[in-house]
C-alpha cells in the first residue's frame, strides 16, 4: 500500500478533468500490454473515466533496459557494476559470457579443481528452485546468484586444465607421452651418431642424478601430445622454465587479441550513432597503432613457433631482442627471424608514427572544420532527436541535418545555438587526453595481462606444494601405520583444497578477470554512462518490507 500511493504522488494532478497524469517510459515491446492492463483496470474498477496512454515524443535520452534471464543476469551484473550502457550502446555482456570465465579458466587451469567447481554450480543448479537455497545466508546467497558464472568458470577450467595438463599439480597421460627414453641409449644408434650426439649407457645412467633428454636425436621426439602439455613434463627439472615461457607468450596472445576486439567493437558504436568519421579518425588508427606494434610481436611468436625445430633451435633469436632492436635500429647487422625484416619493421613503424598525429588532431580538426559557417546542430539517433548542450562535439555537428546522408534540410528551431559554445580548445584536450592514455595504455595494458601467467603460476605452485607437504608425504609412510595417517593426511588435504585453492585462489582469479574486462577490455569502447530502466514491480519491493506487513 505505501508503494502505491508513493508511485500515486509522483503523479500530475489535473485540476480540470480531475483525473492523474503520469509521465512514464514503456519499452516499445510492452506498449500493447500497457494498454491492456489500463483497460482492464478501468473496467475492473468501475471508473467513469477510462484509463488510457498517449505517446509523447521527447528529446531526452531514454534508459537503458536489457532483458536478461537466470543465465545471463549474473554477467550483466558484472558489466553494470562497471556503468550502465548507454542507450543503444554496444553491451559487453554478451561477449562477456565467454571470455570472464575463459580469462578466469586461464589463471585457474587445474582439471580436479575445476571440476569440483563445476560440480558444486552444477548442484546449485540442479535445486536452483529449492525455497532454502533462495532465502539461505548472505554468502551462500552470492554463490547461489552467480550459479551460472561459477558453471562456466568451472567447465573452462577443466579445459585449460587439460592443456596445461594438471590434475592437482599431476600430470594425467592420456594418450601416451611423445618422447621415446630408450632412444637415448648409444646401443640403438649407430658410431656415427655417437660421435655426433651425446648418448647414454648403462654408466652414464648410474652416475648422474639429472638426464636430459636431445630431442635433436632421431627416434626420441616423436611428435606432439595430442591435446595440452606432454605429461612428461612434470617429471623434468626445467618444467618451470618451459611452462614460464609458454604461459608468457599465451598471455600476451590473448591480451592483445582482446584489446584488439574492444577497438573492432567501438566501430560498431560509431556506425550505430552514425559518426563514420570516428571510425577513420580514431579507431583505424588505434588499430594501426596496437597491430603493428603488438599485432606484429605476436606475429613474431607464432612465427619463431612454426619454423624452428629442435635441430635449429640453438641457433633462433631472441624475440625480445628483436623486437627492442626494432625500435633502435642498431648500426650492425643481425641475423633477424626472415629475410627482409629489417625493411618491414621500418615500415611498420613508419605507419604507427604517422597514425598518432591523425590520432591527436584528426578529430579536433575535422569537427572545426565541419563547425565554420554553421550554427546549430543535432544528432539523428533511431526512434528519437537527441540536443545535447554540454558535448563539444555534438555542437559540431551541425542543425539536424544527418551528416553522413548529405541531408541539406535545416530545422528550424535549433535552439539558438551560437558559435560561442563551440570550444576548439576543450575537444582539442579531450581528443590529446584520450590519445595519450591510449597510446600509453597500449603498453600498460598489455604488460597488465601478463597476470593470467601469474596467477596460474601461483596457483600450480601452491597446488604442488600442498601434494609434496600432505600426501607425497602420507603415501610415503611405513605401509603399518601408513594406512591410518593417510585418511587424516587426505581429509586436510580436502579441507586445504577446499579454503585456499577453490575459495582464495578462485576469488582472486575472480577479481582479476573482472579487472582485465572493465580496465583493459571495456574502456576501448564502452562509456557506460546511461541510466538503468527500472520498472515498478511489487516483485522487486524488499522482502523485508513484506515481512512487516505480513
Amino acid at each position: 500500500m505505501k508503494a502505491i500511493y508513493h508511485m500515486l504522488n509522483m503523479c500530475s494532478f489535473d485540476v480540470t478533468n480531475k483525473c492523474l497524469i503520469a509521465e512514464v517510459w514503456c519499452p516499445e515491446a510492452n506498449l500493447h500490454d500497457l494498454r491492456r492492463a489500463l483497460e482492464d483496470g478501468s473496467r475492473e474498477s468501475g471508473a467513469t473515466i477510462p484509463s488510457f496512454m498517449n505517446t509523447i515524443p521527447t528529446k531526452e535520452t531514454p534508459p537503458t533496459l536489457i532483458r536478461t534471464n537466470k543465465f545471463t543476469e549474473g554477467f550483466q551484473n558484472i558489466v553494470d557494476a562497471y556503468g550502465v550502457g548507454s542507450y543503444r550502446e554496444v553491451n559487453p555482456a554478451v561477449f562477456t559470457i565467454v571470455t570472464f570465465p575463459f580469462l578466469f579458466a586461464v589463471m585457474f587451469g587445474d582439471f580436479g579443481h575445476g571440476f569440483v567447481m563445476f560440480l558444486f554450480a552444477l548442484l546449485l543448479v540442479l535445486n536452483e528452485n529449492h525455497p532454502r537455497l533462495k532465502q539461505s545466508q548472505e554468502i551462500m546467497r552470492m554463490f547461489f546468484n552467480g550459479r551460472y558464472i561459477l558453471l562456466l568458470m568451472g567447465l573452462f577450467s577443466v579445459y585449460t586444465g587439460l592443456i596445461y595438463n594438471d590434475c592437482f599439480s599431476k600430470s594425467v597421460n592420456l594418450f601416451g607421452s611423445g618422447w621415446n627414453v630408450s632412444a637415448m641409449y648409444s646401443s640403438s644408434h649407430g658410431p656415427a651418431e655417437r660421435r655426433r650426439t651425446v648418448l647414454w649407457n648403462d654408466s652414464v645412467v648410474r652416475r648422474s642424478r639429472v638426464l636430459q633428454l636431445d630431442p635433436s636425436v632421431p627416434g626420441v621426439f616423436q611428435g606432439p601430445y595430442p591435446l595440452g602439455i606432454d605429461p612428461i613434463w612434470n617429471l623434468a627439472t626445467n618444467r618451470l622454465t618451459f611452462l614460464n615461457s609458454f604461459k608468457m607468450k599465451m598471455s600476451v596472445i590473448l591480451g592483445i587479441i582482446h584489446m584488439t576486439f574492444g577497438v573492432i567493437l567501438g566501430i560498431f558504436n560509431h556506425l550505430h550513432f552514425r559518426k563514420k568519421f570516428n571510425i577513420y579518425l580514431v579507431s583505424v588508427p588505434e588499430l594501426l597503432f596496437m597491430l603493428c606494434i603488438f599485432g606484429y610481436l605476436i606475429f613474431m611468436i607464432v612465427y619463431k613457433w612454426l619454423v624452428y625445430s629442435a635441430e635449429t633451435s640453438r641457433v633462433a633469436p631472441s624475440i625480445l631482442i628483436e623486437f627492442i632492436n626494432m625500435f633502435l635500429f642498431p648500426a650492425s647487422e643481425t641475423n633477424g627471424l626472415y629475410a627482409g625484416q629489417e625493411h618491414v619493421q621500418r615500415l611498420l613503424l613508419a605507419v604507427t608514427a604517422l597514425s598518432v598525429p591523425v590520432l591527436f588532431l584528426g578529430k579536433p580538426l575535422f569537427l572545426l572544420w565541419l563547425h565554420n559557417g554553421r550554427s546549430c546542430f543535432g544528432v539523428s539517433r533511431s526512434g528519437y532527436t537527441l540536443i545535447r548542450k554540454d558535448s563539444e562535439e555534438e555542437v559540431s555537428l551541425l542543425g539536424s541535418q544527418d551528416i553522413e546522408e548529405g541531408n541539406n534540410q535545416m530545422e528550424d528551431g535549433c535552439r539558438e545555438m551560437t558559435c560561442e559554445e563551440f570550444n576548439f580548445g576543450e575537444i582539442l584536450m579531450t581528443q590529446v587526453i584520450h590519445s595519450i592514455e591510449y597510446c600509453l595504455g597500449c603498453i600498460s595494458n598489455t604488460a597488465s595481462y601478463l597476470r593470467l601467467w601469474a596467477l596460474s603460476l601461483a596457483h600450480a605452485q601452491l597446488s604442488d606444494v600442498l601434494w609434496t607437504m600432505l600426501v607425497r608425504v602420507g603415501l610415503r609412510v611405513d605401509t603399518t601405520y601408513g594406512v591410518l595417517l593417510l585418511l587424516p593426511v587426505i581429509a586436510l588435504f580436502a579441507v586445504l583444497t577446499i579454503f585456499i585453492l577453490l575459495i582464495m585462489e578462485g576469488l582472486s582469479a575472480f577479481l582479476h578477470a573482472i579487472r582485465l574486462h572493465w580496465v583493459e577490455f571495456q574502456n576501448k569502447f564502452y562509456v557506460g554512462a546511461g541510466t538503468k530502466f527500472v520498472p515498478f514491480s511489487f516483485r522487486l519491493l524488499s522482502s523485508k518490507f513484506s515481512d512487516d506487513v505480513a
